[in-house]
């Protein structure tokens, strides 16, 4: 694939080749991109969410290392502290660092520092990318299946938050069942969940649904147990930023409730995602709290079709966000991978 992906690639059109990324802060309203030209610009489009999703998170940060082995005019030692930076980062957004320890691993006895950061960069990225397209496939099968067992021609199925290219090179994770089932014929409905407080799925990945002309419906977070109950959804599939040693799913927060609602009501919830995002955790979750004023403000469009940014909430209130929050093993149904379905773990009561 030589570097290029649907929400990132490699662009030397305005400067020597850099990353240029999908500014993802300006979806759905705008669509832009931005240069990622050092070690800082790439920290920081982490950092601000220009880039967003554990998969692109991680690629940004192989291509990192390379935008930094050219800083540092490909010595070692340099490129270190750089990618110190880049890991911190990383850190901030759950520990997805496992692609800089890879390249800073690989590149230890390099000769070509520079040449060698690409290539691996690229090798890195392309193997997320294919792992992708199996995960369609894999994930697909099981949609196949529910048809066959409900005796439905349309399947609706339930996700949360972003799970397509734009959080996952590059069919994405949750979402590239849906695409492969749309290239069989296959009648999908997806029930999209705005993702609150920062609205992935109603902005970024309604946005993505939207260019592939997928069918589907936004729905607030709170109504996705409403809908379980009257049997509006046959299976849930969503996407996680990483798996713990245990087994435990770190998602966006809300995926945890949506597990036990599936548990409830006997719904299958499985959790699709690259092998590269298991075991990089420990058994104990590490949750990301961030800014409370996520809560307290909204973005959008204004009648004049302005972009504003306005206040929900009264000015005296306190707000607390967190960007995660953990799924135990034993809700989760069975684990999309590129090496196919996991064996289907036990179901308990809650």
């Amino acid at each position: 694939m030589q570097g290029n992906y649907k929400a990132l690639w490699l662009s030397d059109e305005m400067f020597d080749e850099c990353l240029e990324v999908i500014d993802q802060r300006q979806l759905p309203f705008v669509y832009d991109t931005r240069y990622l030209t050092n070690t800082e610009e790439a920290v920081n489009a982490i950092k601000n969410r220009t880039v967003c999703g554990a998969g692109v998170v991680g690629v940004v940060v192989a291509f990192g290392v390379y935008i930094a082995a050219i800083e540092v005019d490909g010595d070692y030692e340099a490129l270190q502290e750089k990618a110190a930076l880049l890991r911190e980062a990383c850190l901030v957004r759950g520990n997805l660092s496992w692609a800089v320890d890879v390249m800073m691993e690989r590149l230890r006895e390099s000769q070509d520092v520079i040449e060698d950061a690409r290539a691996l960069a690229i090798e890195l990225s392309d193997k997320e990318a294919l792992e992708s397209q199996k995960i369609a496939e894999v994930g697909c099968e099981l949609i196949e299946e529910m048809r066959k067992k409900s005796g439905k021609e349309k399947i609706n199925i339930l996700t949360h938050s972003s799970g397509g290219y734009l959080a996952f090179v590059d069919e994405g994770a949750a979402f590239a069942p849906i695409y492969e089932a749309k290239r069989r014929g296959v009648d999908v409905h997806l029930f999209l969940t705005e993702s609150r407080p920062t609205n992935q799925g109603a902005s970024l990945g309604a946005w993505e649904l939207a260019q592939n002309e997928i069918d589907h419906t936004i729905i607030t977070d709170s109504m996705a147990g409403h809908l379980m109950q009257c049997g509006e959804v046959d299976m849930v599939i969503v996407s996680a930023d990483r798996v713990n040693e245990n087994g435990d799913a770190v998602a966006s927060v809300g995926t945890y409730l949506l597990a036990l609602a599936a548990h409830d009501n006997n719904i299958p919830f499985y959790v699709a995602l690259p092998t590269s995002l298991f075991g990089v955790g420990t058994d104990e979750a590490r949750v990301d709290e961030r800014s409370g004023d996520e809560v307290k403000f909204v973005k959008g469009v204004d009648a004049d079709g302005v972009f504003r940014r306005v206040r929900i909430t009264h000015e005296g209130s306190a707000a607390v966000s967190f960007g995660s929050d953990v799924t135990p093993a034993r809700l989760i149904s069975g684990f999309i991978t590129g090496k196919g379905v996991s064996e289907l773990r036990e179901r308990m009561s809650v």
